[in-house]
């Protein structure tokens, strides 16, 4: 079963982007492991000019896009099931927990914004969750949207080469990815960590582990705090 995505948006020339290249574009293209279409919004403006924005009820600087216009869009496609997410700095943060959860499904239907956002009728009424890819503003939600395709693609199974390797990156289980190292074993007078090279795998494995725990610790407080707040209640 392909993993369907349709995005609507004022600049389909925008895609794929990055989701045309290395294995996630391979499964798209030739593998048919996942489909992308995009809606342009503009086309369905009743303006001969494409116009699809108007002044802010109330006042205010900026324009907002209009409820039928997007209304239309969406009705165009096929949502058949599919959740229906709006890419909004105001949204619910993305986490890999819910990439997960989109990632079994059939697909996702995005709704990419502009100007000052989006009528909140239309976000009601057609039933759009709407989610962040972090605490910044975008110009509008074409970037925003790429990122959270490509989250849920690499997860649908066949895209990324091994499985096995996605179980141990970031956010997995609570803690952050241990760093990496390759060859050259030697790097502008740095080393790579000994245990590393030991052989001994189990050493290797408790080297991670307490990496992971340590740059969790620094980088992300609010992961670490979880985590004990979890392994406490599991009496651990």
């Amino acid at each position: 079963m392909s993993f369907d995505v349709t995005v609507l948006t004022m600049f389909p020339e925008a895609f794929p982007g990055s989701l045309g290249v290395s294995l996630i574009g391979t499964a798209w293209r030739e593998a048919g492991l996942w489909s992308l279409q995009t809606v342009d919004i503009r086309a369905f403006s009743d303006d001969k000019r494409g116009f699809l924005d108007d002044t802010p009820a109330g006042g205010g600087p900026g324009q907002v896009m209009r409820a039928d216009v997007v209304a239309a869009a969406l009705d165009s496609a096929e949502a058949a099931g599919r959740p229906l997410l709006y890419l909004s700095a105001r949204g619910r943060p993305l986490t890999q927990a819910r990439v997960k959860e989109w990632a079994t499904g059939a697909g996702l239907v995005l709704l990419c914004g502009r100007f000052e956002g989006v009528d909140q009728r239309v976000i009601e009424t057609r039933g759009f969750e709407e989610v962040s890819v972090g605490d910044a503003i975008l110009a509008g939600g074409e970037a925003a949207a790429m990122v959270l395709i490509e989250a849920c693609v690499r997860l649908v199974p066949g895209v990324l080469g091994r499985a096995a390797s996605l179980g141990e990156e970031s956010f997995e289980d609570g803690l952050l990815e241990y760093p990496q190292y390759t060859r050259p074993r030697t790097f502008e007078g740095r080393e790579i960590p000994p245990v590393l090279l030991s052989g001994h795998h189990a050493e290797v494995a408790k080297w991670r582990q307490a990496q992971r725990e340590a740059v969790t610790r620094e980088r992300r407080p609010d992961l670490w705090a979880a985590r004990l707040a979890n392994q406490q209640a599991k009496g651990d």
